[in-house]
């Protein structure tokens, strides 16, 4: 190593030699000096190499050692100890500016300080992008402070979200997760959470995939924020068609098949809000079922069978998203009960709401946008009623005690 350095260098680690010899006498001087002398400049780039390697009180006698001598001697480029000292500061500097983020992240994300823990968290992977955790924490806290009321944090934890889940996929560390799936879960939740309020079909194959973690599938909140992802994307949407072309108008095959895919759509809110109310308690769980019994009753002009879809819907596999109907089906059922059709998903237990909010929230999730007259029974089977949009029940909530934490 020392073939490599310039004559200056090899003249100042000549210096090493004289400096530990007066060591003992001059170490009180030195320590007071900040003349750039020979002696000095040996005394400090001894110091540094002595303690560069070591653990953080000797790596900060190091970059002490290494401020004193670029603080005191002008920059000269033929100086190679300054220029190496200059550049192992400067990535000294950016380390500790890094864990210091990382420790003010973790602590604000422990005291439930979630907006602060946003902050930091961007801080720390604006200038380490590899450093998943990160994402992971901004994400989480995005989402816990959902549970307060205060969503302004959602876009932040959607994209951050959206990072984490590439790179988990990718092979990357998942904690703070129990598992790789569990992981996958929550930040798909997380995505489709933050996709209800703007793009709410969107956010349905999101949640979808969030309920497949064996946490989250018993959480009232996932299934209010999936029956508002329905009601407010393709139900209301399907429902606004409806009204533009067939309003008024005389029944034709076109129309029947038009309301066929409301209805079905229809199925999927009904699906979703009784699990939540399956698997609620107490006011929340009498707030959820007056929803559910009026979108139900538009559903099917009646109530009769309601309390057995309640009671057994937690052993059905919950359906994905439904394919648009291109035909008429050959039987009076216009779509599939919810409950046979779907894909493996939310199985029994009792939990706590997952992102559920207290009445009069600026987030209450929603059970839809459409309300419809229908003489179907709870098979599904419907009769020529046309639907006709306007407000569908909203379940009042509370705050939900369903939170992620390390």
């Amino acid at each position: 190593m020392i073939g490599g350095f310039s004559k200056p260098m090899k003249r100042m680690i000549k210096l090493f030699v004289f400096a530990a010899i007066v060591a003992a006498f001059a170490v009180p001087a030195l320590a007071q000096s900040k003349d750039c002398t020979d002696e000095n400049k040996a005394a400090w780039y001894d110091t540094f190499l002595k303690n560069r390697q070591g653990e953080a009180p000797q790596q900060k006698a190091a970059y002490e050692a290494a401020k004193n001598y670029l603080g005191s001697c002008p920059d000269d480029p033929a100086d190679a100890i300054r220029t190496y000292l200059a550049k192992w500061v400067k990535a000294y500097e950016g380390a500790k500016a890094i864990a210091e983020n990382k420790n003010k992240l973790q602590d604000a994300y422990t005291k439930k300080n979630y907006s602060e823990a946003v902050s930091a968290g961007k801080q720390v992977v604006q200038t380490e992008p590899d450093f998943v955790t990160g994402y992971m924490l901004i994400a989480l806290s995005g989402y816990n402070a959902t549970l307060t009321g205060n969503t302004s944090l959602l876009p932040d934890a959607e994209q951050a979200a959206g990072k984490a889940l590439e790179m988990v996929e990718a092979g990357k560390p998942f904690a703070p997760f129990a598992s790789k799936d569990s992981a996958i879960a929550w930040l798909n939740y997380i995505i489709g959470k933050a996709k209800v309020k703007n793009a709410p079909a969107d956010a349905i194959p999101f949640i979808l995939k969030g309920a497949r973690d064996s946490d989250l599938k018993k959480a009232p909140g996932l299934y209010l924020d999936l029956a508002q992802a329905y009601g407010e994307g393709p139900l209301a949407k399907l429902a606004e068609e409806y009204e533009q072309k067939y309003k008024g108008k005389d029944e034709t095959p076109e129309s029947k098949l038009a309301l066929a895919n409301i209805y079905q759509m229809m199925d999927r809110q009904i699906d979703a809000l009784a699990r939540a109310v399956a698997l609620a308690s107490g006011n929340d769980k009498n707030s959820y079922m007056a929803a559910l019994t009026q979108l139900y009753k538009d559903r099917n002009k009646s109530e009769a069978g309601l309390n057995e879809l309640v009671a057994n819907i937690l052993s059905k596999p919950l359906p994905e998203m439904p394919a648009p109907l291109t035909s008429l089906p050959t039987t009076s059922t216009p779509t599939g009960s919810p409950t046979n059709v779907g894909s493996p998903g939310t199985n029994g237990g009792a939990g706590n709401s997952g992102g559920t909010k207290t009445a009069g929230s600026n987030n209450t999730a929603t059970t839809g946008q459409t309300k419809t007259t229908s003489t179907s029974t709870t098979g599904g089977q419907t009769g020529s009623a046309k639907p006709s949009p306007s407000p569908t029940p909203r379940p009042k909530q509370r705050r939900s005690n369903h939170r992620v934490g390390m």
